[in-house]
């Protein structure tokens, strides 16, 4: 078959997790992998990952749970996630050595053969920096565009609320609020968190909610006459907090729920303000990015000039080295990062 053969660290998923994840139920493995695919691999490509992507929705494939809305990771397996790279061989044509790509389902590892297509892009727009396919241009975004433009059905003058709003995706929400003429308050769990919402993303007002014993007050104070939009990120107390707090004929996107994924089955909390729903009419609807891909085209037209302009700001969180990974996902769920959470696994020169 030829090819040189080389190692290839690797991110192992130990096994099954009910609770609180830990950096122990990930284990480093060093294999070795030839960089040529392998003949029976027809179509197949190989790519040397550069960089990783820490996403919340990964605590989901953690846990063997009946009608789990994600692919659960295959315990002694990597662990999968987003990334990019760089092509190292292809029996595909439309992918050539060297090419710079996105890939929705690669391997936590140095090397991975993508033996499916569907999921791997090549990267047209090289002029933005690479990092931002698996942010700003990628699944952060295209959650934001989603969940704001075709979920929310914002209009200008809209009150907004983000919360988690100094994350990958919550970030990019203000910002969009914003550039579509709404008022928008944000909250995180940090004062420097807090200063990046106002100062850095332009977003009108912030709060810390870990300084708020009640979260109705603080709703009711920074929101007198109500929530238009909630773009819901945490789940539990926030949003029983939201309901009352929402307007008649409000819109609340549902794109995660955080506080949740950790707690233990008999542990996960109740929301109580539910009525609130049918009496003023709000329409709460969740999403999954993954059936919005077809509107990437409407992402790139809409952020790349953006970008360009300096008009919208994006803050990333960068681990070195795969060995960083584990601890870097795990961070995500105490709030230990700032903005969208990546691993680099090698330069892209």
């Amino acid at each position: 078959m030829g090819g040189e053969e080389v190692r290839n660290k690797q991110i192992i998923f130990k096994d099954y997790i009910n609770g609180f994840p830990k950096e122990s139920d990930m284990i480093i493995k060093t294999s070795t992998i030839k960089l040529k695919v392998p003949e029976e691999c027809s179509d197949a490509v190989l790519v040397k990952n550069l960089y990783l992507s820490c996403d919340p929705y990964m605590r989901s494939c953690m846990s063997k749970l009946d009608n789990n809305y994600v692919p659960i990771f295959t315990p002694g397996s990597p662990i999968v996630g987003n990334g990019v790279g760089k092509v190292v061989d292809s029996c595909h044509p439309d992918f050539k050595k060297g090419d710079l790509v996105a890939v929705m389902v690669t391997g936590w590892e140095e090397y991975s053969l993508i033996q499916s297509t569907d999921f791997i892009t090549k990267i047209q727009h090289t002029d933005v920096p690479l990092t931002y396919h698996l942010g700003i241009l990628g699944m952060a975004g295209m959650t934001a565009y989603a969940g704001f433009y075709e979920i929310s059905s914002p209009k200008q003058g809209d009150t907004v609320f983000v919360s988690a709003a100094s994350g990958a995706v919550g970030q990019i929400v203000g910002q969009f609020a914003k550039l579509s003429g709404c008022y928008v308050v944000g909250t995180a769990g940090t004062k420097h968190k807090v200063d990046l919402l106002k100062n850095k993303f332009g977003f009108d007002d912030a709060f810390n909610y870990k300084e708020e014993a009640d979260l109705d007050a603080a709703l009711k104070r920074y929101f007198p006459e109500g929530i238009d939009i909630y773009f819901e990120n945490v789940g539990g107390k926030m949003l029983d907090a939201v309901l009352p707090n929402m307007k008649f004929n409000g819109r609340i996107a549902v794109c995660g729920m955080i506080s949740q994924y950790n707690l233990k089955e008999e542990e996960s909390e109740g929301v109580r303000n539910l009525l609130n729903i049918m009496a003023k009419q709000i329409r709460m609807q969740g999403f999954l990015v993954y059936y919005y891909r077809h509107l990437f085209p409407k992402l790139f037209d809409l952020v790349i000039p953006l970008i360009k302009q300096g008009k919208i700001n994006y803050v990333e969180d960068i681990a070195e080295g795969i060995e960083s990974a584990p601890a870097a996902l795990i961070g995500l769920f105490s709030g230990r990062n700032v903005g969208k959470q990546l691993v680099r696994l090698a330069s892209d020169h």
